[in-house]
């Protein structure tokens, strides 16, 4: 069952925050394959802000996975109520996110986050965190590595090397284009990182980053700038 409910007493402040954090990720699910890459629907989620007015636009964007085309899209707006954190975006990001995803009348299937799921200095990212709420199959697929380190993956599309927080790998660099900077996959929830990577690269024909949440990006950035125009 898919649940787009925001928890009550949402924290609004660091202490509170790195508690639920502690708690939620003892709820990650790590040893679950995850549906086959290019069956069923595949939804990418972005969050864009206006950090002058205190606002943050959410976007989903649910794709055939097998075809790539656009099956259904879904906007929310709302005020940022969590201040920046390091470690803790999630909390300024999941009530729009929620609330968008609570739009969809489509089954969103596997969820493609802009950011980061177990790859994360308490191991409880963007990804990871959506899904133990939700319940859906998640993963991270970000443009940097953060502050894990890795060597740099053979210059062929589809090559890869471990993301690494010491000795333990949190993620993988992955090669979506041929001599191209990697993208950084990682498990968040109810999928392996195998499987992550294989569907990051089912979403990746044309550009470096998957189209699930190149469009998100896009339709993000259109809902805040619709946003901000109609308060002035």
């Amino acid at each position: 069952m898919i649940s787009c409910i925001l928890p009550p007493d949402w924290p609004t402040d660091e202490r509170t925050a790195r508690a639920v954090q502690d708690e939620l990720r003892t709820r990650v699910v790590l040893d679950e394959e995850g549906p086959p890459p290019g069956t069923g629907h595949v939804t990418g989620v972005d969050v864009a802000y206006d950090d002058e007015r205190d606002i943050v636009a959410a976007a989903v964007v649910v794709l055939d996975a097998a075809t790539l085309d656009v099956v259904e899209e879904s906007t929310a707006v709302g005020t940022v109520a969590f201040p920046y954190v390091p470690g803790l975006l999630a909390f300024r990001e999941i009530p729009a996110v929620l609330a968008a995803l609570a739009g969809l009348r489509a089954d969103p299937g596997l969820v493609v986050c802009d950011g980061y799921g177990i790859a994360h200095p308490r191991r409880f990212g963007l990804a990871s965190h959506l899904g133990v709420l939700t319940g859906l199959a998640t993963l991270g697929v970000a443009k940097n590595p953060f502050t894990f380190s890795y060597e740099a993956p053979a210059a062929g599309r589809g090559s890869a090397a471990p993301l690494l927080d010491g000795s333990e790998e949190v993620g993988r660099a992955l090669r979506t284009r041929e001599g191209v900077k990697p993208v950084f996959v990682s498990a968040g929830h109810r999928v392996s990182l195998s499987n992550a990577c294989a569907h990051v690269l089912r979403l990746t024909p044309r550009y470096r980053l998957p189209e699930s949440t190149r469009r998100a990006d896009a339709l993000c950035r259109a809902a805040l700038r619709e946003a901000t125009a109609a308060g002035g």
